[in-house]
């Protein structure tokens, strides 16, 4: 290769690098606008519960009406509901929370299949990146609800697994509804992780498995001490 190719291509390099730094620059603001809102829209809302769940669970399913009825029941506790804002499970406990006449908030994230925002959420906001969200429901959370789901629903299920487990967060009731559902990864947790030394036995004591929406209030509250 020949100086003037060289040349060249370090010129194109560093064309490419200050582009790559500018465009980074002004996402630091986006990232940064977003949690100025949050910080000031979501206080208010405080003590929330935050939901999770399957974005793909019909109305008629179970688990949605178990989701309703939860939500029904903390709001009539003296709680406020978050979701991602999306369908199934998360329209489910907004809409409860919304006939229970509290605030039933809606952190929906901007996905390349558009995700469109449930009608039932009374305080709504929309963010473009997982993380910024995510800290938006820890924030303000002080307990978590994980009904079934997939990938989406096991990633907030093991960050926040982790961030008590780290002490990054305070302590917080975390449950998971449908014993059906849940014991197998349990099972998998005791059998698997424990014995090679991957968890330790008190982090098997992080979460509890219920069956029904009055277990799960049950559970929250006495946790809490309410």
């Amino acid at each position: 290769m020949d100086k003037f190719s060289n040349g060249r291509i370090f010129e194109e390099r560093q064309y490419v690098l200050e582009g790559l730094a500018a465009k980074e620059s002004w996402r630091l603001f986006k990232i940064l606008a977003e949690f100025v809102e949050g910080f000031e829209v979501l206080p208010r809302v405080y003590p929330a519960v935050t939901i999770f769940g399957s974005a793909r669970t019909p109305s008629d399913h179970p688990d949605y009406k178990r989701a309703e009825e939860l939500a029904r029941k903390l709001v009539d506790a003296g709680f406020s509901i978050i979701t991602g804002g999306g369908p199934g499970i998360m329209e489910a406990a907004n809409k409860g929370a919304a006939e229970a006449g509290g605030y039933s908030v809606g952190l929906n994230i901007k996905l390349p299949l558009e995700q469109e925002p449930n009608p039932y959420a009374n305080v709504k906001l929309e963010f473009r990146y997982f993380f910024v969200r995510k800290v938006m429901m820890a924030k303000y959370s002080v307990a978590f609800v994980f009904f079934p789901g997939g990938f989406g629903t096991m990633d907030e299920l093991f960050e926040v697994l982790t961030l008590v487990q780290t002490k990054k967060i305070r302590p917080v009731p975390i449950v998971m509804l449908d014993k059906e559902f849940w014991e197998p990864l349990y099972k998998w947790m005791k059998d698997y992780l424990l014995p090679n030394k991957k968890i330790s036995e008190k982090d098997l004591d992080l979460f509890r498995i219920v069956d029904t929406p009055e277990e799960a209030l049950k559970h929250i509250k006495e946790y809490l001490w309410i």
